[in-house]
């Protein structure tokens, strides 16, 4: 891959399906990052069904004008610390426009990141709640909100260049990611693999509490992966994630970044 992206060509129209690929690479910074994945068209059923939900809200919220857009990562550029989640809900963060915002999903990880002193408050309503998190940037495997919350595998992969970018632009102050579930696990683990850091084989296996540590190589630091379940209303409706687990391992995953002793 050259400067130019994946194809080394212009990067093309927002509908192609190689947008992401042509056009991550070339990104300067993350601000520049987020401003083309809220472009990107690139998943025709991801765009139909978003822009579905946008004409259709929900009634508590048929006074909100929806995002309806991919929702892009949010946090500071020189995050030590990467929690990757799923995708955006479709009256969460295609609502408000900031992953895990204004939905349970959001409320149960953001109070754990407030109580481990990771943000600053413990509620995300929408964008400008106020809410800054420190040390720490929040985003997805697939940008757009699916249907049923299931983007196929072959959606995961054209977005995949998105979350390879983030990776690289948050560049040598990452020491830690936590994966949030087992699909944000698989899409995660080919972006290290291809940033540099060696992946053991076979690779693990995900699971609450995984934790992967992942040898400096070249120019790449060490880098710690730790997986925790989907703070999914069915996970911790059912006590597979309780506030208490997320909390150790968001504590543990702070140690290993360097954010907190």
């Amino acid at each position: 891959m050259n400067a130019t992206g994946a194809a080394g060509g212009p990067p093309g129209r927002e509908e192609d399906s190689d947008f992401p690929a042509r056009t991550a690479p070339r990104c300067g910074g993350l601000a520049e990052l987020d401003a083309r994945v809220a472009r990107c068209r690139a998943c025709p059923r991801l765009v139909a069904w978003r822009e579905h939900i946008g004409a259709h809200p929900r009634a508590a919220f048929r006074d909100w004008e929806y995002w309806a857009r991919p929702v892009p990562g949010f946090g500071p550029p020189d995050a030590a610390l990467a929690v990757v989640g799923l995708a955006p809900a479709a009256h969460g963060g295609n609502r408000t426009g900031r992953m895990f915002t204004g939905d349970a999903s959001g409320d149960f990880l953001f109070a754990a990141l407030h109580a481990v002193g990771l943000a600053s408050q413990p509620t995300a309503r929408h964008r400008g709640d106020g809410l800054e998190l420190y040390g720490v940037r929040v985003t997805a495997a697939v940008h757009c909100a699916p249907p049923e919350n299931k983007p196929t595998p072959a959606e995961r992969r054209t977005c995949r260049p998105w979350l390879a970018a983030e990776v690289a632009l948050l560049g040598p102050g990452l020491r830690a990611v936590v994966a949030l579930g087992a699909f944000a696990w698989h899409a995660l683990l080919p972006v290290l693999g291809e940033a540099g850091w060696p992946l053991p084989r076979p690779r693990p296996a995900f699971g609450h509490g995984v934790e992967l540590p992942l040898p400096a190589a070249g120019r790449r630091q060490g880098l710690y992966v730790l997986g925790s379940y989907h703070p999914s209303q069915r996970n911790t409706f059912t006590g597979l994630l309780t506030p208490e687990m997320l909390k150790d391992l968001l504590t543990r995953a702070a140690v290993r970044a360097g954010l907190t002793a």
